[in-house]
């Protein structure tokens, strides 16, 4: 049994999105204009800038207070921060189980995550208010995967609540299905599917049965080929997708093709010392 509740916590790690980058479907999201609030916002996550990318989000839901899509940003660079404080992002590159599990147990900052929950609340207010005028509100429907993914993330990588934590990633993945039905090119959002794909494809068989008719997909290489499309062409998870390509590689053994794409990510982030330090850790390893 621990072998798969530790399982369940690495699918959670598809919603890590959310905390990364925290937004839009794809460039045909016509409102995030490059350069935007949002995009340096983003930007400022990928390079653990955490002051920064928070004023960024804070200057968009000025500029935009009916948008859902703007105190879910927020949410996510209050919970990425604590999860860099923690060292969470780390212990993700490790390569079975048995380590995951032997994490330390995490002491949480009480102030932070009322913050969180409250920029939560704020997005999903709103994004219900969107979507009761229109129910296909590409915004709405993100905003909505993204609050779930944060909800999921915090309960299974920070308080190990691996059972709640596996209702908000069901919750997020029927969001991002809802988005791509109105939005196929919405590419990020395929990122809500893949690494849960990929992991629950590389389970046990009888497991895999069980969360099927739970109503999460197992398809391996259908997994992987999603990632593979986020990374390729989508707008603010591309990066993310690398990551999470780059930790499914570790898990297959396949260290090279890891650190490609960890050092590709280290160029284009260079002031993100998770990249570096993963990189190093895979080397002396390899």
């Amino acid at each position: 049994m621990s072998k798969f509740i530790d399982a369940r916590t690495w699918m959670v790690v598809t919603v890590l999105l959310s905390c990364l980058v925290g937004s839009g479907g794809a460039e045909d999201l016509p409102r995030t204009a490059a350069n935007s609030c949002l995009d340096r916002g983003f930007a400022g996550l990928y390079n653990l800038d955490f002051v920064g990318a928070q004023n960024e989000f804070s200057s968009w839901e000025k500029q935009h207070p009916e948008d859902p899509v703007g105190p879910v940003s927020e949410a996510a660079g209050f919970l990425f921060s604590e999860f860099n404080r923690l060292g969470v992002l780390e212990a993700q590159f490790y390569e079975n189980d048995a380590a995951f599990a032997g994490r330390p147990k995490l002491s949480p900052d009480a102030s932070l995550r009322d913050r969180f929950e409250g920029s939560i609340s704020r997005a999903e207010t709103l994004a219900h208010i969107r979507l009761a005028k229109d129910p296909k509100d590409r915004d709405a429907l993100f905003a909505l995967t993204l609050s779930s993914g944060l909800q999921a993330d915090y309960a299974a990588l920070i308080e190990k609540r691996n059972l709640i934590s596996l209702h908000f990633t069901k919750q997020a993945s029927v969001s991002a299905q809802e988005l791509l039905a109105v939005c196929p090119n919405c590419y990020d959002a395929l990122l809500a599917t893949g690494f849960s794909k990929y992991i629950i494809g590389s389970m046990a068989a009888p497991v895999r049965w069980i969360l099927r008719m739970g109503g999460l997909p197992a398809d391996k290489e259908g997994g992987i080929a999603d990632l593979q499309t986020t990374a390729d062409h989508g707008h603010y998870l591309a990066p993310f997708a690398r990551i999470l390509l780059a930790i499914a590689y570790v898990r297959e053994k396949e260290k090279s093709r890891a650190i490609e794409l960890l050092s590709g990510l280290q160029h284009e982030f260079p002031e993100n010392t998770l990249f570096p330090r993963e990189i190093a850790h895979l080397e002396s390893s390899h």
